[in-house]
């Protein structure tokens, strides 16, 4: 390697580390920066160094003259032994005093004395070397971009990728711009023009075996102190520099480690300079305004702040995932600090893809990123259930809607006032039914009952019904505090792992729900049927009723099939029922009954809670008794609405195009009414008058008997009750609309985030089963070849799996779970064949 020797700046007799004075008063303030000056800085010498004053024109002194004087100002001592060989350190102070020569000087003064030579000396040399060596920015920078032209031996420096920068030797040209390098590692490679950072001047014939080395020494060499002393004086003259130009202000030599060394100070440098133009490997960089490096090194401060915090964070993260499931930190632990709960919730945002700002997103990011996590929302769920924040079944679609799970003290105070008042606005215009025998049907988790049946004969033979409803209206007015709340929420949620109320909890059960035994506020719409089913005459009123039985659909199907004589009141309601569906078919109703899941879950925090799972068959008598009593209320009301044009929320479906009788060829149940569902028309809305709902085979329908769960039925009732009062309706036609609109779409949420719910916890249900456990499946259709849709009839839940040749529409196989993942939504199935001998085979997806 040829490399050019460095040329000598003074003449020195000795090797003294020398401090000098710092910057002046006037030169700091013009800066306007609390930067170190050059009283921070030690003089390096070079060679060596003169006691005496010269009176020849010195040369000009490095800026690594001055780079330890701090260390000198601090200690207060000064290493003698390291300035003359003959001396041993000796204490800063007037009373050591030394003759060397001529002269004869306390240490203190003797420093003291070098020191105001040095500055002077800094002075004069420092503005020479601007004057002479600094062009001014506005004049010559394309003067300083001289473009090295490339040839073989020369050390250079190239961008192997996005985060790689490699010193290597030039060996020879690849095509008419490309260069075959051999690099720091021994790799050889072609690379492009625009990869090369720098070419380190000086070096011809560079070894490919001393890079390591060259690179070592430009480490070692490397004080990013520096840059700052060379920044105040470019500052205070408004000057650019090379590279070049900054070796010889630093170092007092552009030798090639120099130079390499100043090229990495420069350009890892994000305090300081800033690059201004550049020609192929060729910079020049400016020195920034103050105000600017203040601004960058609060920046700097800020993220090293930053940095820790989220260290420390992290650690915490790491400490949490390693406790034991019963010991992690609690939810509202988390909650303590605000620097802690800020991290959380930009996880638990990310988590459930609700991120209010892009600040969010990174900071969670940041964090999957510190945790070796990749950066997605699966990440960031399990993370926070690693931690106990989420538990193991943690209900993401609840917190992605943001569904309103509690209320408010200040609606929750109304509520009690209500039931404390007890007030009922009807009591002069209820009439009493209270002596008939009324049945309460519902699933046996229902919390609020809000529907009851009655029934007799007529001395003529005709059936009379009586459904009794729940009267919220009565409690609650409209535009109301409790209403307004209602309106917000729209519907009831219903979830296997618990229900959230449309109503405040206790004024829904206590005070609105019907109650076995006690005499309960109702709106009773009677009707007479005619012997075909069709309406005889109906009635509606404010009522008192005593519901007498409180029954489950199993235990009611149960009674039904005793067939008892002292439950003949329930025997009738089920005659009713056959009438009217009877009747409706003749009409052009569609049955869609089919096997419908129910799950119950309790303690749904625990890793393992229990499940309870129920299929209802929704063809069995009691559940069809009373969705057949439902249909025939909705009628009844929507039939009362027009005859006094009482706006009302009137649900119609248009009946499709269907020809049923195309259909007879497949089995009768869930198989037919699955083919049909799928060519159904989306319901329609009006609000003036009934339109026909051609699937259910009536004239007219309004949802009227959920009142306690569903806004739309209770909207129903204000507008009932105030006609049945002769007061003026509380809304129009066109208020109910616009109402409508929100409601609808909390009630289309609520539905979404049950059928999701409910999916994950039967996914869930089948994980937990044994390997060899076989459920019984039916064939709905085929997909595509013989990848066939399922109905699970132990379950009631419909899946695909493949099925076997010769297997048909309608017909019943037997499958196996392979695999049930109910976070990633996966759920496998095979089928089990019957071998000849009794052996099983299982025929994959």
């Amino acid at each position: 390697m040829n490399v050019r020797k460095p040329q000598s700046f003074l003449s020195f007799k000795a090797h003294p580390p020398f401090a000098v004075p710092a910057l002046s008063t006037r030169r700091r303030a013009k800066t306007g920066t609390n930067a170190p000056t050059t009283s921070n800085m030690v003089v390096r010498t070079v060679n060596s160094i003169s006691l005496f004053r010269s009176t020849s024109p010195p040369s000009p002194l490095p800026l690594s003259a001055f780079r330890r004087y701090h260390q000198i100002r601090a200690s207060h001592y000064l290493h003698f032994s390291r300035c003359f060989p003959v001396c041993k350190p000796i204490l800063f102070g007037y009373h050591n005093i030394k003759t060397y020569g001529s002269r004869t000087y306390s240490v203190q003064s003797f420093v003291d004395s070098v020191i105001e030579e040095f500055e002077a000396l800094r002075r004069r040399r420092i503005r020479a070397s601007n004057k002479s060596v600094l062009t001014s920015n506005k004049e010559l920078v394309d003067d300083k971009l001289r473009k090295q032209v490339l040839q073989k031996g020369l050390l250079l420096e190239f961008k192997k990728d996005s985060e790689r920068v490699l010193l290597a030797v030039a060996q020879k040209p690849d095509g008419r711009r490309n260069w075959i390098v051999s690099d720091q590692n021994g790799v050889t490679s072609s690379i492009k023009p625009q990869q090369i950072t720098y070419v380190v001047p000086g070096v011809d014939n560079f070894n490919t075996s001393e890079i390591s080395e060259f690179n070592q020494r430009a480490q070692n060499n490397m004080d990013p102190t520096l840059l700052e002393f060379a920044w105040l004086e470019l500052l205070e003259g408004n000057k650019s520099v090379t590279v070049k130009e900054l070796a010889e202000m630093i170092f007092g030599s552009a030798e090639p480690v120099e130079s390499y060394c100043a090229h990495l100070l420069l350009s890892r440098d994000e305090v300081y300079f800033t690059r201004l133009d550049s020609k192929g490997s060729c910079s020049v960089y400016g020195p920034r305004s103050a105000l600017q490096v203040e601004e960058i090194k609060r920046r700097v401060i800020a993220k090293e702040a930053a940095d820790k915090e989220l260290e420390e964070f992290v650690q915490l993260l790491k400490s949490a995932k390693a406790m034991p499931l019963r010991g992690k930190p609690s939810k509202c632990s988390w909650k303590a600090e605000d620097k802690t709960w800020h991290k959380i919730e930009s996880l638990e945002a990310f988590a459930i893809d609700a991120c209010k700002d892009d600040s969010q997103k990174n900071t969670a990011g940041v964090i999957l990123k510190a945790m070796g996590l990749a950066r997605i929302a699966g990440s960031a769920v399990n993370l926070l259930i690693d931690i106990g924040y989420f538990p193991v079944h943690v209900n993401l679609d609840l917190l992605k809607f943001s569904i309103r799970t509690n209320y408010p003290d200040h609606i929750l105070s109304a509520a009690e006032s209500l039931l404390e008042e007890s007030h009922d606005p009807d009591k002069d215009n209820r009439i009493d039914l209270t002596h008939l025998k009324v049945y309460a049907i519902d699933v046996d988790e229902a919390d609020e009952l809000d529907d009851a049946l009655s029934a007799t004969k007529l001395q003529d033979g005709r059936i009379k019904v009586w459904i009794h409803v729940a009267d919220p209206a009565s409690f609650v007015k409209p535009g109301s505090m409790i209403d307004r709340e209602a309106l917000q929420r729209g519907t009831s949620v219903f979830l296997p792992t618990a229900t959230y109320p449309m109503f405040p909890e206790k004024l829904a059960m206590q005070g609105m729900s019907l109650k076995q035994g006690t005499n309960c506020r109702a709106v009773t719409v009677s009707v007479v049927l005619h012997s075909d089913g069709s309406i005889a005459e109906y009635s509606v009123n404010n009522s008192i009723i005593k519901p007498t039985y409180m029954l489950t659909y199993e235990s009611a199907s149960e009674l039904l099939n005793l067939n008892l004589e002292e439950e003949l009141d329930l025997r009738i309601l089920s005659e009713a029922a056959s009438l009217r569906l009877q009747w409706r078919r003749g009409q052009g109703a569609i049955e869609t009954g089919s096997l419908e899941p129910r799950i119950k879950v309790e303690n749904p925090d625990d890793p393992e809670p229990s499940i309870r799972l129920y299929v209802e068959d929704q063809t069995d008598p009691a559940m069809r008794l009373v969705s057949e009593m439902m249909i025939l209320c909705g009628e009844a009301i929507a039939t009362f609405g027009s005859a006094n044009k009482i706006p009302l929320p009137y649900r119609g479906q248009p009946q499709s195009k269907i020809d049923t009788s195309a259909y007879n060829h497949l089995p009768e149940g869930p198989v037919r009414s699955s083919a049909i569902v799928k060519l159904m028309r989306a319901a329609e809305m009006d609000y003036r008058k009934a339109i026909r709902h051609g699937i259910l085979g009536i004239p007219g329908y309004v949802q009227f008997t959920s009142p306690i769960r569903r806004y739309m039925d209770l909207l129903a009732h204000y507008q009932i009750k105030a006609f049945l009062k002769g007061d003026v309706l509380p809304f129009s036609s066109g208020q109910m609309e616009g109402m409508a609109a929100s409601v609808n779409m909390n009630f289309r949420i609520a539905k979404k985030l049950f059928t999701s719910s409910l999916r994950y916890w039967i996914l869930e249900y089948l994980r937990r089963q044994p390997k060899q456990r076989k459920f019984r499946a039916l064939i709905l259709k085929f997909v595509k070849d013989r990848n066939a849709s399922l109905l699970l009839l132990e379950v009631g839940f419909q899946a695909s799996a493949w099925v076997s040749i010769g297997s048909h529409v309608g017909d019943e196989v037997e499958v196996r779970v392979e695999e049930a993942h109910p976070r990633d939504d996966i759920i496998s199935l095979k089928e089990v064949v019957q071998l000849a001998g009794g052996s099983t085979d299982l025929k994959g997806i």
